[in-house]
């Protein structure tokens, strides 16, 4: 069944970009562990949902619609407003390679995980943080 325009509207209004599922279940994840990190900080390129700043690890919780997951075969699932949605959804691509380039060229360890890989295998996305960050702790 096909949602109406205003549906559609109301839909993606209510789509958070801080504060979503997968990045509030990775953090609680981090901190029942002990890991204190900052979030959502506007302070480094890209705006990192959870950062380890003395450690230089950022860490973005990709969602698949926003983020492209399998663009190739998905983008032939847009069938309205593909004049919008194709474009908007490559310079989301784009965007995440060149905030991972400069961060990385900056000494950053840049981490990113998708949301089916955050709901799936929770564990083991924090010992990929915990590797990250403790890798990063020898360098200082």
């Amino acid at each position: 069944m096909s949602k109406t325009p205003e549906q559609v509207h109301y839909n993606m209004q209510h789509i958070r970009n801080k504060n979503s599922e997968i990045e509030v279940a990775l953090r609680k994840a981090l901190w029942s562990k002990g890991y204190r990190y900052r979030k959502n900080v506007k302070t480094v390129f890209g705006h990192p949902d959870i950062a380890f700043i003395g450690k230089k690890v950022a860490v973005f919780c990709d969602s698949e619609f926003w983020h492209g997951y399998d663009w190739e075969h998905r983008k032939e699932d847009f069938k309205v407003r593909r004049d919008f949605w194709i474009p908007k959804i490559e310079r989301n691509i784009q965007r995440d390679i060149e905030v991972t380039q400069k961060l990385q060229s900056e000494g950053w360890i840049v981490l990113r995980f998708w949301g089916k890989e955050i709901r799936n295998d929770l564990d083991g996305c924090v010992r990929e943080i915990e590797e990250a960050v403790s890798k990063n702790d020898k360098k200082h």
